[in-house]
Formats: C-alpha cells, structure tokens, sequence
C-alpha cells in the first residue's frame, strides 16, 4: 500500500469527508426536525392529514434513495426546482430521512403511558407541562437509541451522493482511483473514513442516551 498517496490525496480526501459530513449533518437534522412534525400531526390531526401522511411514509420507503434523488435532481427542471448538487443532495437527504425518523417519533409517542398523562392532568397539570415533563422526556428515551441507528445508516446512504456530482467522500475516492488506479488505497481510505465517521456517531448516540435517562429520571422524581 502506498502511503504517499494519501499524502498527495489528502487534501481532496478531506474536502470530500467535510462535504459528505455537512451533507449528513444538514440531512440529518432536516429529518428529524420533518420527521418530528410528521409524527406529531399524525398522532394528534385529523383523520384526512394522516391519511395524506401515511401515503407520503409509504412511498418514500417504499422507493430506492437512488431513484429518489435522480427524481430531485434530473426531474426538477420540470417543475421549476433547479438545484445544485449539494443542496439536491442535502434535500433528498431530507426527504429520504424523514419517514423513518417520524415512525420512530410515532412510535415513541404511543409508548407514552396514558396513565402518566392521565395522572399529570388529574394533578391539574397544563397540556404544556404534561407535554414537557411527561411526554418529551418519555419520547426522547425510547426514541435515542433508534434514532441513533438510522442516522449512522443515513450516514452511509451519503456515498450515493457522488451520482449527482456531490463532491462528498466517494466522488473524491473515485477520482483518486481514476487518477492512480490505485483501487485498493483508495477503497482503503473510503472504509477507514466511514468506520471513524460512524464510531464517532455511535460515541455521541450513547452519551445522549444517558443524559436523556438522566433527565428523565429528574423530571419523574420532581
């Protein structure tokens, strides 16, 4: 294996990892953020609305990232949504996420006890302070660990990114194979990249558990 080429390649190599990093980042976020709003209005709205939102779940998980994001990308134009690669890319992130960040939010939800919420209101409890002391704090626990495992899979789902000419992490490791035919650094790099790339995710999912367990246990105990 050729160490200098990573010395030569190193520049590009963590141009693309810092793309592919604020692609996950935004993505992430933005998924979660949708996802929580669509859970929510589809455990308290009406009827029509989670019709509507079930079929939009549905289709997303139902359809392949890849032909999603060539949807966004090439078949925008149609519509009038011009893109460049990384904010098509970051929105397709979105997109792709935010289904499954919103089955899990539903799902934490429903794991909410109703006695809990049922004890809060008998203890002439706001909806607010039910809301903030009961229900969030219950959600968060149950929804950590989930929520934790899909984002280090959406953090693999960022290689697909390179279709539509995002310069993220494997769009630079094909260029440095094209350039040297050096397949076997290059795939190398990829996975030494990805595998830090999730450690580190995994590190953070674990602290956040705790601290939600210890910020639920507070607010029981209060």
């Amino acid at each position: 294996m050729d160490i200098d080429l990573f010395v030569q390649y190193g520049p590009i190599l963590l141009c693309g990892l810092l793309n592919t990093v604020l692609c996950w980042i935004v993505g992430a976020a933005g998924g979660v953020a949708l996802g929580f709003v669509i859970a929510v209005a589809m455990y308290y709205g009406p009827r029509p609305l989670r019709y509507v939102l079930r079929g939009y779940i549905e289709v997303i998980r139902g359809t392949p990232f890849l032909i999603q994001l060539f949807i966004l990308y090439y078949g925008g134009p149609n519509i009038g949504l011009r893109l460049d690669p990384v904010p098509a890319g970051i929105l397709g992130l979105i997109i792709y996420g935010s289904p499954y960040y919103a089955e899990i939010f539903r799902a934490g939800l429903q794991a909410v006890p109703r006695g809990m919420i049922e004890a809060g209101r008998a203890m002439a409890m706001s909806e607010g302070t039910i809301l903030r002391r009961i229900t969030l704090p219950i959600l968060m626990v149950s929804s950590v660990p989930p929520l934790t495992n899909f984002s280090i899979i959406l953090t693999k789902e960022t290689a697909i990114l390179s279709i539509v000419t995002v310069p993220e992490l494997l769009y630079q490791v094909q260029t440095m194979s094209a350039e040297t035919f050096a397949y076997m650094e290059a795939m190398f790099a990829l996975a030494l990249f990805y595998w830090g790339f999730v450690e580190v995710i995994s590190w953070a999912g674990r602290k956040l558990e705790l601290k939600t367990n210890a910020f639920l246990s507070k607010e029981l105990s209060a």
